[in-house]
């Protein structure tokens, strides 16, 4: 798999031509003790030329993860040096990055080895250290890296598909190539020979190169680099987010407040079932999140994974661990290998609302569906619950529209949301790498192009940051997108912009809404001057009001309020690891109501859910200034509570508030006549004369738990204030 650059030429003609009559005689290779017979002649026939050494790496160039400057006649003189031509843009090029993870913990510097990346940008933007520097500490990368901005070297070599890998001998010598990613096996065994054959000859030196890591030079942050962001798309619990903090391998929930309410994985990459206090993911991105239930895009596992609040867990829904190459699908998720998934939507195809999981498959350049239960994805078969199937996508990255989703392309799909409304009835992708945003229609899947790209499906460099319709904007590499329904509008996270953009998918006409072109982080005091550095999610809440945008570099969830054109930061309340533990509720008015109401049984193990529809009076809403919450506390036996959710924002009154807290397996027998309390807090105005008020009320709920273990919910009561 090759990523932007396609139509490759050679490297050097000479090495191109030894190489090949090589890379036949492995293919027909039976065993290992043969191919690494071969390697070892191939080897002695290009130790007696002396005309395959490379130029230098020019003066002046950028580097990170290193003291200084290195040179091949110097620094890496007496080893075998990997360079590794990337750009960070490309998922074909993070797919290697584990490869080459493995052959460090193999082959150590002292042993003769140095990997250098080499990065040659795609887009302008990926030009500059800082951009770089995220991106390294973002991959994990931990060898030398240069900043090759004007490509010198990738000239040089003649190389020109992106990732390319280069082996030098210990004489900056080449000594192989390979084009493209899957090369894992060849990659290992040519190493191997190298650090071998020079080893025999006493052509090794095992002196330091000066490794110093750039993460060992920043401070810790509270998130780092949070991928995705969403927001609560169900009723009941006031409304939550679930952000991706991708570089922690984590997933939080936090109010809309951003108080932290569930930390899920971290702080080291994994991958555990289970527990969510022993769950585990492997830098995270796509997060959905509906009622209890929070679907994760686990990108680095090639994994779909679902967090289950209620009861406390997370599984595996879809893929085996590994990165997938199929292309088509069609098996039960947990038998399905996937490839990099980036992000996830909630949607319905020919079944019951919310019975598919779209997900935007980067790996492969397609979107992938996983039915949540039985059903039927346009012009496809029935599907049975648990499936996990390609839906759009050739797996071939272009930019091709089609009336057939099969035969459309993508590049590099990252973003998706859901439009099920009419007229619209699509899913809009963010199409990263063709630089555009494209419409899947939900009815008979055609794939058409909203804004930017080119209509050239086979050129990938159509970028740019240009408002304006359809093709004639220009956006680079978009990450994220969101539908606002009742504006029946677009938000691009346009990430190498380092803008938010704004679609309106009726004209096509694209503007830019907020960010000044330029990396940084400030927060206005308008929109035109707010700064963000590389956006990579984005999400909708208050009725199309609130824009929520994970700002990757800066390591910020920010709030952007439409009305009020003002942008905050947001996670304030994130700043543990762990949520904190239940607190008491804040103390309620004289003049709040208090309900009592008659004991319920319970046992141990079961979830209480508490129901309450709350109203305000002809004319009033609720403010902005002072959130309106609810709070839930076990006076007496706080322990019932522990590590539960305790408190949430009140902000949406057209669906009823539902509060659950489950209850532990076992018991004490203080906690047998223990009783909840459920308190809330409604700030509100009236239009009229513009008089602003609060109300309080609590209800207090005994609880008789039975001895014996029970399973499920008991909803015992519904409430209206």
């Amino acid at each position: 798999a090759l990523s932007p650059g396609h139509r490759c030429r050679s490297l050097p003609s000479l090495l191109f031509l030894l190489q090949s009559e090589l890379d036949v005689s492995l293919d027909e290779a039976t065993t290992q003790e043969e191919k690494q017979s071969l390697v070892d002649e191939y080897l002695k026939k290009l130790d007696e030329r002396e005309d395959l050494k490379i130029p230098d790496f020019q003066p002046g160039l950028e580097w990170l993860n290193t003291e200084g400057p290195l040179s091949l006649h110097k620094e890496l003189a007496g080893k075998v040096v990997l360079l590794d031509f990337f750009t960070y843009c490309c998922i074909n090029c993070m797919h290697i990055l584990p490869h080459l993870h493995q052959l460090e913990k193999t082959h150590s510097v002292q042993d003769g080895l140095v990997i250098i990346g080499v990065h040659s940008a795609k887009f302008p933007n990926e030009k500059v250290l800082d951009n770089i520097g995220s991106a390294v500490l973002r991959y994990d990368i931990c060898h030398p890296v240069v900043n090759d901005g004007e490509a010198r070297l990738w000239h040089e070599l003649e190389v020109s598909c992106w990732p390319t890998l280069v082996l030098l001998g210990p004489r900056g010598n080449l000594l192989f190539s390979l084009v493209g990613e899957g090369h894992r096996d060849r990659l290992a065994l040519f190493a191997a020979a190298a650090l071998r054959h020079y080893g025999a000859r006493g052509a090794l030196r095992p002196h330091a190169v000066g490794v110093r890591l750039y993460r060992d030079s920043l401070p810790p942050s509270v998130l780092s680099f949070p991928g995705k962001v969403a927001v609560d798309g169900g009723g009941g619990g006031g409304g939550r987010l679930a952000i991706a903090d991708t570089g922690h391998h984590r997933v939080l929930i936090t109010s809309l407040a951003g108080h932290l309410l569930h930390a899920v994985g971290g702080p080291e990459s994994g991958r555990q079932d289970g527990d969510l206090s022993e769950a585990s993911f492997n830098c995270p991105q796509g997060v959905a999140i509906r009622g209890d239930s929070v679907y994760v895009a686990d990108t680095e596992n090639h994994l779909i994974r679902k967090i289950d609040l209620l009861q406390g867990k997370v599984s595996t829904l879809a893929g085996v661990g590994t990165q997938g190459t199929d292309r088509e699908g069609g098996a039960p998720g947990p038998q399905q290998p996937i490839s990099s998934p980036w992000d996830v939507a909630l949607g319905t195809a020919g079944g019951v609302e919310d019975n598919v999981l779209w997900i935007a498959m980067a790996g492969t350049h397609q979107i992938w569906a996983l039915f949540l239960a039985d059903g039927k994805l346009p012009r496809g078969s029935d599907s049975k619950a648990g499936t996990c199937v390609r839906w759009a996508g050739s797996g071939n990255e272009e930019n091709r529209n089609n009336s057939y989703p099969h035969k459309a392309g993508f590049a590099q799909p990252s973003g998706l949301a859901a439009a099920p409304e009419e007229p619209w009835s699509c899913l809009f992708v963010a199409d990263s790498e063709s630089s555009s945003v494209r419409t899947l229609a939900l009815k008979d899947g055609a794939v058409r192009l909203l804004v930017g790209g080119e209509r050239d499906p086979l050129n990938l460099f159509a970028f740019g940051d240009v408002d304006g319709k359809g093709v004639d904007a220009k956006l680079q590499h978009p990450l994220g997108v969101a539908w606002a329904p009742e504006q029946s509008l677009l938000y691009v996270a346009d990430s190498y912009n380092h803008k938010i953009k704004v679609v309106d998918p009726k004209t096509k006409l694209c503007s830019t809404l907020a960010g000044t072109g330029e990396a940084g982080d400030a927060l206005g005091p308008e929109f035109s001057k707010a700064c963000f550095s590389e956006p990579g999610g984005i999400c909708v809440s208050g009725g199309g009001r609130l824009l929520y945008v994970a700002d990757t570099n800066n390591h910020q969830v920010k709030v952007l309020d439409l009305v009020s054109k003002t942008v905050s930061p947001v996670g304030r309340g994130t700043d543990s690891a762990k949520p904190s533990p239940p607190t008491k509720a804040p103390p309620l008015p004289r003049s709040a109501a208090r309900r009592e109401l008659p004991p319920v049984c319970v046992s141990a193990g079961q979830t209480v859910v508490m129901t309450l529809t709350l109203s305000l009076p002809d004319g009033a809403k609720l403010t902005d200034e002072a959130p309106s919450c609810w709070a839930l506390s076990a006076e007496g036996s706080e322990r019932l509570l522990g590590g539960q959710l305790v408190t949430g924002d009140v902000v949406d009154l057209s669906r009823p508030l539902r509060v659950s807290a489950a209850l532990p397996a076992a018991v004490e027998e203080s906690d047998r006549g223990a009783r909840l309390t459920l308190s809330v807090w409604l700030y509100y105005c009236l239009e009229a004369g513009h008089a602003c008020t609060m109300k309080a009320a609590s209800f207090s709920q005994p609880l008789r738990i039975g001895a014996g273990p029970g399973e499920g919910e008991v909803n015992f009561c519904h409430l209206k204030y």
